[in-house]
């Protein structure tokens, strides 16, 4: 896999139609600096408004991946994206003058063209990959999808799809070398629907742009003549339509025999981009779809957002540990002798966080707490779980270091059993909700495994210098 970060050498243009709006687009990829990333640019609204090609921004995943910032929309960007990560493009671009790219020819070769036309260019910078360490597991039942991540040193892509329809039955396709196959293999593998959903995807506002020349159409139903007409002037075709013998409407050859195979993991490779780097690992992925492929998009960069934090505070890899003091004390404002936490073991980014108290007889609370029978204050001990709550509180914090939390309620606080001298205090705090500045977590501190003080919390993030 390439090293340095990629862009492109010129500008380069492209006019056609939207495949769902039908609007006429004038799409121009540009060269972007190092660490930019992928942007689309809407030239045509005021102020040209951007949006970064991160799966934060998805805001409709109907028939196709759309993004979104405010009122602010680019329809359909899944093509153009897998065209970008298929050429291991990291800075670029996008401009546009309406509300989606053209379709070209329903897949993303017409893309890869122009971006080898416009020619690769290495910048200085290293690529940033998200190497996967650990398995990551996306399912979802009822409709029999599931996506599994698993750690390799390369990228690798495998796709199964089964729609439980004669017409299509079941396909599968692998992507094991993305320089050597993505253009010759999978670029030119086309969108395609079933013909039960065209007249549904019409009438729901979809596929304004579509005809036979930019999708497939499966045909899974036996048709009259007037019904075959029918369907065609819904869709705006006027040449004559017919069945033949390919299983697909107006007898249109595929390119491959397991092309819609081929075409599904084309749009995992689009919304995975979305990521926001390029991930080494083995993706295996049953009866993918655009709502599936973000969702474990999600957990792939929350993922990264976690290593990215974790890499920003823990300078030295320790065994066992997540932060150790060095890294603590750059997260908390906290210090000797009311930094009450040693070091945090496990960290699940806006979700859990497991923090780690050495109790020792040098504490300087039991000098009177109580003489001759030291125990560890319960208030310092909900000060202790607070603390860990700060390091939880680390994501959607800007700068970290100019913000202080401030404890707005604790509440339903029990104490099971008393802290003595020569416990390991273990604080478990979990994420409950999340509103702008905000926050609830529920703290459980266990020694040995017992239970011993529980309690939740509510928190507002202020900034250090004016306390608001």
């Amino acid at each position: 896999m390439l090293i340095q970060q990629i862009t492109i050498k010129k500008k380069v243009s492209m006019t056609g139609v939207g495949l769902h709006t039908g609007v006429q687009t004038t799409m121009t990829f540009k060269p972007a600096p190092e660490n930019f990333g992928i942007r689309f640019r809407r030239v045509d609204l005021p102020d040209s408004p951007e949006i970064p090609a991160l799966v934060d921004y998805v805001v409709d995943l109907r028939r196709g991946t759309t993004l979104g910032i405010g009122e602010v929309r680019v329809h359909t960007v899944e093509h153009v994206l897998a065209a970008i990560a298929g050429l291991q493009i990291d800075n670029i671009l996008i401009e546009l003058n309406n509300i989606e790219p053209p379709v070209g020819d329903g897949s993303a070769k017409p893309f890869v063209d122009l971006l080898l036309e416009a020619g690769l260019e290495e910048q200085e910078a290293p690529k940033d990959y998200l190497i996967i360490d650990q398995v990551i597991h996306y399912q979802d039942p009822q409709r029999g999808v599931e996506i599994v991540a698993l750690p390799t040193d390369d990228f690798r892509v495998t796709v199964m799809i089964d729609y439980n329809n004669p017409a299509l039955g079941s396909q599968h396709t692998g992507l094991f070398d993305l320089e050597k196959e993505f253009v010759s293999e999978f670029a030119s593998a086309r969108t395609f629907c079933f013909l039960h959903e065209v007249e549904q995807l019409h009438d729901a506002g979809l596929i304004r742009g579509g005809n036979l020349d930019n999708a497939i159409v499966i045909v899974d139903r036996e048709l009259t003549k007037e019904e075959l007409d029918k369907v065609a002037k819904k869709i705006g075709i006027d040449q004559a339509v017919i069945l033949g013998a390919t299983g697909v409407l107006g007898d249109k050859p595929l390119k491959y025999r397991n092309e819609p195979a081929r075409h599904k993991l084309l749009d995992m490779i689009g919304d995975l981009a979305l990521i926001g780097v390029p991930i080494k690992a083995q993706v295996l992925a049953a009866r993918p779809g655009h709502a599936a492929n973000i969702e474990f998009a999600k957990k792939v960069r929350k993922l990264y957002e976690q290593k990215k934090l974790v890499k920003k505070y823990q300078h030295e890899k320790k065994e066992g540990v997540v932060f150790d003091i060095n890294a603590i004390q750059r997260i908390l404002p906290h210090r000797h002798p009311f930094l009450l936490i040693d070091k945090i073991v496990e960290f699940q980014i806006d979700e859990r966080v497991v923090a780690v108290k050495n109790v020792t007889m040098n504490e300087w609370f039991f000098e009177g707490h109580f003489p001759g029978k030291p125990i560890m204050p319960g208030v310092l001990i909900v000060e202790a779980m607070a603390q860990a709550g700060g390091v939880l509180l680390l994501n959607g914090v800007e700068n970290p270091g100019d913000k202080l939390v401030y404890f707005m309620g604790i509440n339903n606080v029990k104490f099971r059993k008393p802290v003595v001298p020569g416990d390991q205090l273990v604080f478990e705090l979990h994420m409950v909700s999340r509103r702008s500045k905000v926050v609830q977590m529920r703290g459980q501190a266990f020694v040995d495994g017992a239970l011993v003080a529980e309690g939740d919390l509510t928190a507002a993030i202020v900034d250090r210098e004016s306390g608001k």
